[in-house]
């Protein structure tokens, strides 16, 4: 009976039970103790979500890849899939190959470097870039292209890829590797001095610039992934049969390379199998 009595008195209280004690004793309502509680629940949450966030921050790092520009598109994709498995941030500076020697040369800073093996060992002996193994992490080909409403000659053969130059009415390459590398091509093929009245050699990455602003026949020799990547412009194919010549490009760690931890991390990234087939898709190949 007592029971019952007490359970009626207790239904009958205005919210209030037996809960720790505030200042001076005062005693505090459900709602205000749930409110206290709720309140400390999130600021405990907000000091573990700082906490983990400054872990975090600590543990990134933004490294800055040094390139040539023939193998940018494919370092894009690449610095991509590092960001996300380690959570590290790659800055690309890509630019002609001697002007990013030079850049370097002149006291630019990075963590990494790739570029071609030559360069690279010049500026070992520089002491700009660390010696050691260095990784061939790919060769890129020369290859011919046009603008996009332009014919799509068929190139795949020596004879049709000659024919396909002599009725050019403008050919434009570069004055570095890849367009030494075509120059020499012209040569083996008996038509330098038949179409030296339609040739312009450029800066290295100036060679579309006269073939988009053609109203006819221009064509375009150079590195296979620059013209497959340049709005306005098609790839025709690459120089067939022994034509063909590559361009092979090593990474290397800078001497004085701000984040070296994550710098050596991307360059075994380089050389994995996704890095691998990320580079294939862009025009870099392993051999």
């Amino acid at each position: 009976m007592r029971i019952g009595v007490f359970a009626k008195r207790l239904r009958a209280q205005p919210q209030e039970d037996v809960v720790p004690k505030h200042k001076a004793g005062e005693r505090l309502t459900r709602n205000r103790f749930c409110i206290i509680l709720a309140r400390t629940f999130v600021l405990c949450a907000a000091a573990l979500c700082a906490a983990s966030l400054c872990a975090a921050s600590a543990q990134a790092a933004t490294i800055k890849v040094m390139c040539d520009s023939p193998v940018e598109p494919a370092l894009t994709g690449i610095a991509d899939l590092f960001r996300q498995q380690t959570n590290n941030h790659v800055i690309l500076a890509c630019n002609a190959g001697p002007i990013v020697k030079k850049r370097i040369e002149d006291g630019e800073v990075a963590d990494v470097v790739i570029i071609e093996p030559d360069f690279a060992e010049a500026l070992t002996s520089a002491g700009k870039v660390r010696a050691g193994d260095r990784p061939t992490i790919g060769h890129v080909g020369v290859g011919l292209g046009n603008r996009t409403d332009s014919p799509a000659y068929d190139i795949s053969t020596v004879e049709k890829f000659k024919s396909t130059l002599l009725g050019a009415d403008l050919i434009v390459f570069n004055s570095v590797k890849s367009g030494a590398a075509f120059a020499e091509v012209l040569e083996r093929l008996g038509i330098a001095e038949t179409l030296k009245p339609k040739i312009v050699r450029t800066a290295p990455l100036d060679i579309f610039q006269p073939v988009l602003k053609g109203k006819g026949n221009e064509l375009a020799a150079g590195t296979i992934p620059l013209i497959a990547t340049t709005p306005g412009i098609k790839l025709l194919g690459p120089l067939p049969g022994d034509l063909q010549s590559s361009i092979a490009y090593t990474a290397a760690l800078m001497t004085t390379a701000p984040e070296r931890a994550a710098a050596e991390n991307f360059i075994h990234f380089l050389v994995s199998p996704q890095a691998r087939d990320m580079l294939a898709r862009n025009g870099v190949t392993a051999e």
